[in-house]
């Protein structure tokens, strides 16, 4: 299979890791094999260069060129790896304006020597006819380029059209991309094109196109002449232009890779709106693309997209170049023009990626937190064989220590008889000192007495120490719940109680009391367990309470007590679950399923307030249905909601 090049808008770079099949590896090399790509363009990676993690960049066989938001966190940003064993870029740049410096210099890219740059930058009058500042445009981390002997690749994430504020900033990088890419044309340059540009390009690419333009009044016509809908569909061929091209525009110079291998096909969307659960019932709209110079049109195998693979909003979009192309006139292998000249010809390698002379400045790897640094899973993956003599258990684990020379073996056994004393004494004080060699190696701070005295089996007495008593605060709600423990005096003063006293009737009632209270569930087996002097102030009261009937109203009233001071743990939780539980769910009207909560975030009056509607996704009208499967019409105000009503709201 020839070299496949993916986009993807990840809408974070750790983003996907939370999915399926990337959950279990979690790990970029992992993901770039599912994806089977030799060149990934990520867009959206929301990360800053102190984000930046040795997973992400010290991708063993890859490497990888950042663009990164220069103020805004969380933000934006580009990145693009590429395979070391099937490509090289030669040169590497960032931001479409060329105003930009590479790593560790102050020229930017446009002064650079001509060996050394791209080209194509942006003219003077080309920068001054926009209406934002060129180095604003490059500011946020938009646009990775690479060039290889075959072709320009540029990696790109365009401003989206979410509100006027940005129309501007958005038309003004649109346009100076359009320059860049056309003076590359102009310089004979081929050119790839890719990413999340924000733009759908006619009505086939868009779900909601027909709902949208009778919303907003549109025709047809009016929906493709959309300021940055028009100048996108000037730079493509076939592109739907309504009138006179504009100056300097007049021919188009780039090819729909995915739509020209499927041309009629409809839903074919890359981009869903999370928040209405618009993916499974196919409502979006397609935004990312993979484009390529007129020049190479015939150079392409496939090219389709990825809708099956979650982990972001986007879905990741490919092109599979042929194993042989036509470059100026003659077949070349692809390998042969996706590297620096002579590392391959007739696509057999001549000579390995180097890692000290081959990246470019803009190479991650060249990064000063990473350069000459390996990732850690790799330190892990290949482990030294260690002799089991040599073996070292650290963090608590026991401690192995290595053979004895020869000579104290000699010393200590001499044909298989036992050694004398003085030996023993030698041997282990030889031993002893391994030991502590050992452990001082390990970080132990040991002395060799604590290592030669100490018993490495504890018994359960030495090793048992007082805990701190808990807090008498209550520690958690369920300690609201639980019953009062009694406490040690209290049990100490029925304890003192003696027998003389209790036939004397000095054992007075309230010592009982207090126990019997303090353990509301105290069973009879327990009471029948207390001391003997106890159980007789409870079953044979003394004569002077007996005649003076002050035993049977103790009695009684220590029962009512004792019932007034017991909690009902059941009950009280009940009351509690039914303050805080949430209302049941309202049923919709369409499916008589229970329906879903969501918050009005839109600025208005009802800003902030919860609704209930169908908890299906929408369909492909991308509008609420009526007896179909998708959702129906069913709204309910939060606050209008009565669970006693009838269901209907």
């Amino acid at each position: 299979m020839g070299l496949r090049i993916t986009t993807w808008n990840v809408n974070g770079i750790r983003n996907p890791f939370g999915y399926q099949p990337w959950r279990d590896k979690r790990s970029f090399s992992a993901m770039f094999d599912v994806l089977e790509a030799d060149i990934v363009v990520f867009q959206e990676t929301k990360i800053q260069r102190k984000d930046l993690s040795d997973d992400m960049v010290l991708v063993p066989g890859w490497d990888c060129y950042f663009s990164l938001p220069r103020h805004k966190k969380g933000y934006s940003g580009v990145v693009i790896y590429t395979r070391q064993s099937v490509c090289a870029p030669i040169r590497a740049e960032e931001g479409i304006t060329g105003l930009l410096c590479p790593p560790n210099s102050t020229t930017s890219f446009l002064n650079l020597p001509d060996d050394q740059q791209i080209g194509g930058y942006p003219t003077s009058a080309q920068l001054a006819s926009s209406a934002v500042d060129a180095n604003t445009l490059d500011s946020e981390g938009r646009c990775v380029i690479l060039e290889f002997p075959a072709f320009v690749l540029l990696g790109v994430y365009s401003p989206a059209n979410r509100d006027e504020a940005r129309d501007e900033f958005r038309l003004g990088f649109l346009d100076i991309l359009d320059a860049r890419i056309r003076n590359l044309v102009a310089l004979d340059k081929r050119v790839f094109l890719t990413g999340d540009l924000n733009i759908s390009r006619e009505e086939l690419d868009a779900a909601n196109a027909e709902a949208s333009m009778r919303k907003q009044g549109m025709t047809g016509l009016e929906f493709v002449s959309t300021p940055a809908r028009r100048l996108f569909n000037h730079l493509l061929e076939g592109g739907k232009v309504f009138g006179d091209r504009d100056e300097g525009r007049e021919q188009p110079v780039m090819w729909d890779i995915c739509r020209a291998f499927h041309p009629e096909r409809k839903g074919m969307f890359t981009c869903w709106e999370q928040k209405v659960n618009a993916r499974p019932g196919n409502c979006g709209a397609r935004i990312d693309y993979v484009l390529c110079s007129l020049a190479m049109k015939s150079w392409f195998a496939d090219s389709n997209i990825q809708e099956g693979l979650m982990g972001s909003d986007h879905c990741p979009v490919y092109a599979v170049m042929q194993e042989k192309i036509f470059i100026d006139g003659e077949q070349r292998d692809a390998r042969d023009v996706m590297n620096p000249p002579g590392m391959f010809i007739d696509g057999k390698r001549q000579r390995d990626y180097s890692s000290a002379s081959d990246p470019l400045p803009m190479s991650g790897k060249l990064i000063p937190e990473f350069f000459g640094r390996r990732n850690i899973r790799d330190m892990f993956a290949r482990k030294p064989f260690l002799q089991q003599s040599q073996s070292i258990a650290v963090l608590g684990k026991d401690v192995e220590s290595p053979d004895p020379p020869a000579s104290v073996k000699q010393r200590l056994s001499i044909d298989g008889k036992a050694s004398s004393p003085a030996i023993d004494t030698e041997s282990s004080a030889t031993t002893t000192q391994m030991h502590s060699a050992i452990l001082s190696t390990a970080g132990k701070k040991r002395s060799t007495t604590d290592v030669q005295t100490q018993n490495p089996k504890r018994t359960k007495s030495s090793s048992t120490a007082p805990s701190p008593q808990a807090g008498k605060g209550q520690q958690s709600l369920k300690g609201f719940f639980r019953p009062k423990s009694s406490t040690k005096a209290e049990r100490t003063e029925v304890a003192t109680c003696e027998g003389d006293d209790v036939n004397g009737g000095q054992c007075t009632l309230p010592a009982v009391e207090i126990l019997l209270s303090s353990n509301p569930s105290m069973e009879n087996n327990e009471i029948s367990s207390l001391p003997k002097s106890v159980n007789d102030t409870l079953s044979c009261p003394s004569a002077d309470s007996q005649s003076n009937g002050t035993t049977s109203a103790g009695m009684d009233d220590l029962s009512v007590r004792k019932t007034d001071n017991v909690h009902d743990a059941i009950e009280s939780k009940e009351s509690w679950s039914k303050l805080f539980t949430k209302p049941a769910a309202p049923r919709c009207e369409g499916h008589n399923e229970p329906c879903i909560t969501l918050l009005t975030k839109k600025a208005g009056m009802n800003l902030g307030r919860s609704f209930w509607m169908c908890p299906r996704p929408l369909g492909p009208s991308g509008a609420k249905e009526k007896n179909t499967q998708w959702r129906c019409q069913t709204f309910i105000w939060c606050s209008d909601w009565n669970p006693n009503a009838t269901n209907g709201g």
